[in-house]
């Protein structure tokens, strides 16, 4: 193992803005989006909704996907991620849509905000500033403005632990699912334990092992049920933080076509590597699909290493995947000898973008 991964000075030789900090920082981020939500108030017709829709990019989609998968059991209702400049044609005043733009000044979300208003559509906003918190403002809209004290690198994609709680903490308050501050207390427990292990001062870290097994690979991330969400959350770290090429698959479909795709170019055996996340929470089909899925593309000279789930309960499932992921994508930033903080062909699209 490089030996850069167990010293923190070396790390943070490269990791300037301090993305490791907002990574063993996330069981804080999660009771600090708790406890600045406990005061918001919503209308009391929030409540009788027919659909949800999510307006976000990118990071700050995140918490929805999460919300989407982990809930899909609870919700009684609609609920889509919807990342364009307007919103689907069903959205009208019988619709909830949440606003959520991490920098508040993301053209998408606040193209979607005049739509939505125009709509006489129900609407809530979760940011930490900028052009929409003051529309929201303006409008009297229900709005978390996120004081993310415990994201040092200040990049959205870090902040996953406000984005979830406060987007569950604001759902549980309009009646729209149920989520306790024992479950909240518990995750924030077994997330600081985990911490522990997966952190450089462990030379043999589960964390350090994948992504050393990820260096110069394209990494395939295959989830399914209440994972599908945490797996999107290292998709876009990786992405991001260690700007590696990556792909998402879920289960069952990827049983269904995307097996015969295992035989060629001959090369990608080299270069490929799959991540499998299983759980026993999951549907007993399914976890015989996953280990089948593993059999299978292991015959055909892949790599894949199988993640298990082992916390007791969803949420602290998911949020242990996420845990892990995002270790892995910061150190595999600090493999490739990258800062994982900058984004700048993302930057510079924007930049091009508002020329």
């Amino acid at each position: 193992m490089p030996s850069i991964l167990n010293s923190r000075i070396k790390i943070k030789e490269l990791d300037k803005s301090n993305v490791l900090g907002s990574v063993e920082l996330l069981p804080d981020q999660i009771q600090d989006a708790w406890e600045q939500t406990k005061n918001l108030v919503f209308p009391s017709d929030y409540a009788n909704v027919k659909n949800i829709v999510v307006s976000g990019m990118g990071g700050s989609n995140l918490g929805s996907l999460v919300i989407k998968r982990l809930f899909k059991d609870e919700l009684q209702l609609p609920m889509e991620v919807y990342p364009h400049y307007h919103l689907p044609g069903y959205v009208n005043a019988d619709s909830l849509v949440l606003l959520s733009s991490y920098s508040g000044t993301t053209e998408e979300t606040l193209a979607a905000a005049e739509q939505a208003k125009s709509l006489g559509a129900k609407i809530t906003v979760i940011t930490s500033g900028g052009k929409l918190a003051e529309i929201a403002k303006i409008n009297h809209w229900p709005l978390y403005l996120i004081n993310a004290k415990f994201n040092p690198s200040r990049q959205p994609r870090m902040a996953i632990g406000y984005e979830v709680f406060g987007q569950l903490s604001m759902f549980a308050k309009m009646g729209l699912i149920n989520i306790s501050e024992n479950d909240v207390l518990n995750l924030v427990d077994h997330l600081s334990q985990l911490i522990q292990n997966l952190g450089p001062e462990n030379p043999n870290s589960p964390a350090k092992l994948l992504a050393y097994a990820a260096y110069d690979k394209h990494a395939i991330f295959v989830a399914a049920e209440h994972l599908i969400g945490a797996a999107h959350v290292i998709n876009n770290q990786f992405n991001e933080n260690a700007k590696s090429l990556t792909s998402e698959w879920h289960l069952p479909e990827f049983n269904h076509h995307y097996l015969e795709a295992l035989s060629f170019p001959h090369l990608a055996k080299d270069t490929t590597i799959f991540f499998l996340f299983n759980s026993l929470l999951y549907h007993e089909r399914v976890q015989k699909r996953v280990l089948i899925t593993k059999e299978l593309i292991e015959q055909k000279g892949f790599e894949v290493q199988l993640i298990q789930a082992t916390a007791p309960t969803r949420l602290e499932q998911v949020f242990e995947i996420i845990q892990l992921g995002e270790f892995v994508s910061c150190y595999l930033a600090i493999l490739y000898g990258i800062d994982p903080s900058p984004i700048p062909s993302v930057d510079y699209f924007k930049a091009q973008m508002a020329k």
